[in-house]
């Protein structure tokens, strides 16, 4: 259960860790201190396979719209992706996914929305680049070199997503560890010394909690498997990232009421340390983490 008590429990076992720094984040040359200013990175899905339906644009208008709302909303950023991660979803083609994407990101850009581009594929990422894409959401580890040189050309920032396979849609399984903070935290800690060493200057950490964990895997389970997580996060600081989460629904507690989960497990995550926040929920967590700031002890 968690509690006061737990809570400090958790800090009291790790103390050089919960105020570790972190390097900014940057977005179109604005350095973000997300201890102190957290980023909201709002999302638009232009496949209609995405999970959460209210983020999902059918048409270029709406894709436009949805993201300049958000923007409005309060979003620093608006993370733009043609193919979702879901297991069952339908695979597009690279071809595609830029047709769709290109003008979606080209128009943002010229009313100075900042866009994040989340795929794997090499030749969709540098064509979102080229459109004025501000940043990756690289869902892949491999060709990861290919994509982080075309972001390091760019200028771009780039969110490094932590996945059991070669990318977000290869099937592979994972196991939810009972404690995943040393397997995550290995895996960065290579793949941000590497991403440094090609160029990028600016980068965030994302372990993951929003790509598919199998069907075997069960949903009550999974969503408190992302709870600890976001309470765990600030284990990963000594990496010198920020941290990157998406906030969980939990459709399976909160059913029909499940739009509070997003506001929910932002207290969560801020508790833990989490500094870039990946959300369909805008203006609800904008105004719960404004409040998370406000309140002091």
């Amino acid at each position: 259960m968690l509690s006061t008590v737990s809570l400090l429990d958790l800090f009291q076992q790790y103390p050089e860790l919960v105020d570790a720094p972190v390097a900014p984040f940057i977005i179109n040359g604005t350095a973000y201190d997300t201890d102190t200013t957290p980023v909201v990175m709002g999302v638009v899905n232009l496949s209609r396979d995405s999970t959460y339906r209210e983020s999902i644009a059918t048409t270029f208008e709406t894709a436009v719209r949805k993201a300049r709302v958000q923007s409005m909303e309060g979003a620093h950023l608006i993370d733009i992706g043609a193919e979702s991660s879901r297991g069952d979803a339908s695979r597009v083609d690279p071809a595609i996914q830029i047709k769709q994407l290109v003008p979606v990101i080209e128009a943002l850009a010229a009313d100075g929305v900042a866009v994040s581009v989340e795929s794997y594929e090499v030749t969709v990422v540098q064509a979102c680049l080229d459109a004025g894409a501000s940043a990756v959401n690289m869902s892949s580890r491999d060709p990861g070199d290919e994509i982080l040189h075309a972001a390091a050309e760019a200028g771009a920032s780039v969110i490094l997503c932590f996945l059991p396979g070669q990318h977000a849609r290869d099937g592979a399984s994972y196991s939810l560890a009972d404690d995943p903070i040393p397997q995550v935290h290995d895996y960065f800690s290579e793949r941000v010394e590497r991403a440094r060493e090609i160029g990028i200057t600016s980068l965030a950490i994302d372990p993951g909690l929003g790509f598919f964990y199998g069907p075997e895997i069960d949903q009550r389970a999974k969503q408190r498997h992302q709870g600890q997580m976001l309470l765990n996060s600030f284990r990963l600081r000594d990496i010198g990232a920020p941290i990157c989460q998406i906030m969980p629904h939990a459709f399976d507690f909160f059913e029909e009421r499940y739009r509070a989960g997003e506001p929910f497990f932002t207290a969560l995550a801020r508790l833990g340390g989490v500094g870039v926040f990946r959300v369909h929920e805008v203006p609800e967590v904008v105004r719960a983490l404004r409040l998370l700031n406000e309140l002091s002890l």
